[in-house]
């Protein structure tokens, strides 16, 4: 039998937990390490796994602990220094989204894999989706000819605020529209790939609080490709529940998916997935529960295949580079009110 691939876990907050479980609960992983951010998650960590050592800071963490990979579910502003001191050491990483909140920061991330050698993955968990995924896999047999529009659209709830509320500072979280239209820019990119790059963006968004007027509440964007393909990214917080919808269209026929659930996190949300190949339409059997915490347990068995066989990951560095330059440009286009080109500022 082969040895548990090791895992070190930077961030022990909501989100964060749901990493150890999975990290926990997967009979090839150990937990061996925890960053948690106060005294009383770090206690909570050390009673729900007491074989793993616990740290109060991350790079203590990196320094001191023996392991093979190290999950970074910090707040985003956190990541560069993190991620490349462990790269430093010749650890993997996987990295939750956004994988930093510049572009400067990004692209040292993905320079750093390279220059040291080690794997880098980016927790864009819905490409492992049995819903999300599974349209890819449509696109790719044709089933509705060649994609032509895209549309990712989510109606939510507020966010809750995070640990110090650092969701709602704009300095730590960089912006909502890296938040969560992060992984529905990374959806429509991925869907549309045989399409080449995006090539123009142009994005709106609104705020309900005067007091944070660039946290956007409302926020859409749609992007364009050299051949006339297009996408729109769609997303409202002022809302309630969780509610996505994934809407694509080919030269032959078209899709339709959509989640609901009452929390986003919820074990019992209700999804669908309607595919009509222009001759006939087909409600699609879905064989695993979607929804992100299951989805996130499907990375983590990536990640140790990862590590063990150098496969590649379903979503890669650059990948994450993309998803995020396409959130920044987006935001410069609502603050200058016109399309902006996307191509040259994501080379790498």
């Amino acid at each position: 039998m082969m040895n548990p691939v090791r895992f070190a876990l930077a961030g022990f907050g909501a989100w964060g937990k749901f990493h150890a479980q999975s990290i926990a609960g997967n009979p090839d992983a150990q937990l061996v390490a925890i960053t948690a951010p106060s005294e009383a998650s770090r206690e909570e960590a050390r009673k729900l796994y007491p074989e793993a050592q616990i740290f109060a800071d991350s790079l203590e963490m990196i320094a001191k602990a023996d392991f093979d990979i190290i999950d970074i579910a910090t707040p985003s502003h956190t990541h560069r220094e993190i991620a490349l001191a462990a790269m430093q050491k010749g650890k993997h990483v996987l990295l939750e989204k956004p994988m930093a909140i510049t572009l400067d920061d990004c692209k040292a991330i993905v320079a750093g894999a390279r220059d040291h050698g080690v794997h880098l993955a980016v927790g864009h968990e819905l490409r492992l989706s049995s819903q999300w995924g599974r349209i890819k896999e449509i696109i790719d047999a044709g089933t509705i000819g060649d994609p032509q529009y895209v549309l990712v659209e989510l109606l939510r709830k507020p966010y809750r605020t995070g640990a110090s509320g650092w969701r709602y500072d704009q300095s730590r979280v960089g912006s909502w529209v890296l938040e969560e239209p992060i992984h529905f820019f990374d959806l429509a990119r991925w869907y549309l790939e045989g399409s080449g790059d995006p090539v123009e963006l142009y994005a709106y968004g609104n705020s309900r609080d005067p007091q944070r007027p660039t946290l956007f509440d409302n926020f859409s964007a749609m992007f364009k490709y050299p051949n006339g393909s297009y996408a729109v990214v769609s997303q409202t917080l002022a809302a309630f529940e969780h509610h996505q919808t994934v809407k694509v269209s080919g030269t032959k026929g078209a899709l339709w998916a959509g989640w609901s659930g009452a929390l986003d996190r919820t074990l019992e949300p209700t999804a669908f997935l309607k595919v009509f190949d222009g001759e006939k339409l087909e409600d699609v059997t879905l064989t695993k529960q979607s929804g992100e915490v299951f989805e996130l347990r499907e990375e983590i068995a990536q990640c140790i295949d990862m590590v063990r066989s150098g496969k590649k990951p379903i979503a890669t560095g650059l990948d994450g580079l993309w998803s995020a330059g396409l959130c920044l440009v987006a935001e410069e286009s609502i603050r200058q009110q016109k399309p902006l080109p996307v191509g040259e500022l994501l080379q790498f």
